[in-house]
């Protein structure tokens, strides 16, 4: 049974949430406050995070950095629940890897959808792919979400390593910027395509020499390729 933690300090929604959720078989942990929040993601390992912004203590914001900064809370997604709905306050979130973004007030329905289609989307298939991707130079390690180039740890963002681990486990196959948006940021997701420019500027930054693996093919997309 999928696991869900709602960080909100609205008592009313989280209520709401709480019995909406659990007619539909999820279990549901709650936080009141972002430090609670860090403190059971940590402990229990949620399958997904409804994650106010406006908390008392810890904003969303800094919950949801502090979540993709720590490898062990890094892969968990996370759709974020906000009275702000300006396109600025939705790319920052997103930026900072959060999966989906929701405006109050909200359909629960819609919600619901929502949900279900990310954690569809995270479902771990009976098959598990290789956790591991290794080339001359660069090795990706999906389970410690690990990227080591040059023998050097590497420092990403959440959505910065799904975007290189989505294009190296295909690799030499080219990607739009629009299929990009798709698979690691999810189809319902309203942002640009410049989006993945940004990201794939930033990934060859940080990466150096390795950042080669990464080719631009103009007017197409990108693709990576093992030797270059």
């Amino acid at each position: 049974m999928p696991a869900i933690l709602i960080i909100e300090d609205e008592k009313d929604i989280v209520e709401t949430l709480e019995y909406n959720l659990k007619k539909e078989g999820l279990k549901v942990w709650k936080a009141l406050d972002g430090n609670d929040g860090l403190r059971q993601t940590e402990a229990k390992l949620p399958d997904l995070i409804l994650l106010d912004l406006m908390l008392p203590g810890i904003d969303g914001l800094e919950v949801c950095r502090r979540l993709k900064r720590n490898p062990k809370t890094a892969a968990i997604p996370v759709i974020m629940l906000t009275a702000k709905g300006t396109e600025t306050d939705k790319i920052v979130g997103l930026e900072l890897g959060a999966d989906d973004y929701i405006t109050k007030p909200f359909s629960i329905k819609e919600l619901i959808a929502r949900v279900k289609t990310i954690l569809r989307r995270y479902e771990k298939p009976a098959a598990a792919p290789k956790t591991v991707l290794k080339f001359k130079d660069l090795e990706i390690d999906t389970d410690r979400h690990i990227v080591l180039a040059g023998g050097k740890e590497i420092d990403l963002t959440a959505k910065e390593f799904q975007l290189l681990h989505y294009l190296a486990e295909n690799k030499g196959r080219v990607f739009s910027r629009e299929r990009l948006l798709d698979a690691v940021w999810g189809i319902e997701v309203a942002i640009e395509t410049r989006t993945v420019d940004v990201h794939m500027r930033r990934l060859r930054e940080k990466l150096g020499k390795a950042g080669a693996h990464l080719q631009t093919l103009r007017g197409v997309g990108y693709k990576f390729v093992d030797q270059f």
